[in-house]
């Protein structure tokens, strides 16, 4: 049944991105609700499969890849409620559709049965540490999305389009409070990843390739802030770095477990 629902969750979230493709050059107001819809069907779609999951295991599915790319698309689905209000047009929901149907596409080709938990998986610091990590990445997802709108904006800014695009400084704005958003969860991450790892190796940090990566998603993040608040840092540098940054979250949370092997590849 979970993977039927997530199944589904994968065809709404493509019609939503049909829709939304076809909203840009034929405004539509019933076809702009039924591509919400889609969305709001494919997040409750994913939400049931997740529910479903840890029913089935009697723990939260933190444990595998398969399981937090799952969550993944679940956070970003979560937080584009949250701000889509702001975004006139569809071109947001473009993206963030986009963004998690490529998500869910890998998640397709992982190994997605349950297992029992190893006991170092067995804690309650490993739970807080994945949660905030899908808060974390689905803000920097936001972010990225946004970043691409604004650069999107600069070079056809003078063009005559059929579909409307916010203004830069609404985009900037978001952009920005997204990027802070997951600065916090992501410094949240590390913070419950160091209890972790005390309660089940003994110590707080040991430049596992996950962990290393981990911090330099963080600092790329806290120099984004630290520039914006010190330097000005808005536009187009803003932009940049909420996609440049993304691309170290991506890395961290795929590449990491792929291709560099360590005490927190999954299994």
């Amino acid at each position: 049944m979970e993977a039927k629902y997530v199944l589904a969750a994968y065809f709404f979230l493509l019609i939503a991105l049909l829709l939304s493709l076809i909203l840009l050059w034929q405004p539509h107001r019933p076809l702009g609700r039924t591509s919400l819809a889609s969305v709001v069907i494919a997040f409750v779609l994913l939400t049931l499969a997740l529910g479903r999951r840890t029913l089935e295991s009697g723990y939260l599915p933190v444990a595998t890849l398969y399981e937090f790319t799952l969550l993944f698309a679940w956070g970003i689905l979560f937080l584009f409620f949250f701000i889509r209000k702001h975004i006139p047009g569809n071109l947001l929901t473009v993206l963030v559709a986009l963004l998690a149907v490529l998500i869910l596409s890998f998640s397709n080709t992982l190994p997605s049965e349950s297992r029992p938990l190893m006991p170092a998986l067995q804690s309650v610091w490993l739970q807080l540490h994945v949660l905030t990590a899908v808060i974390a990445y689905g803000s920097f997802g936001l972010s990225f999305c946004l970043g691409i709108l604004y650069l999107l904006h600069e070079r056809i800014r003078n063009r005559e389009l059929p579909f409307s695009l916010p203004s830069p400084a609404k985009l900037d704005h978001l952009l920005y409070w997204c990027a802070a958003v997951g600065f916090a969860f992501m410094t949240l991450v590390l913070i419950t990843g160091a209890v972790w790892a005390e309660e089940v190796w003994g110590r707080w940090w040991g430049w596992d390739p996950k962990e290393t990566w981990a911090l330099i998603t963080w600092l790329i993040y806290a120099g984004f802030l630290h520039a914006r608040r010190t330097y000005g840092w808005r536009g187009r540098r803003a932009a940049v770095v909420a996609v440049v940054g993304f691309l170290a979250v991506l890395f961290t949370l795929f590449g990491v477990s792929l291709l560099l092997p360590g005490l927190h590849s999954y299994a």
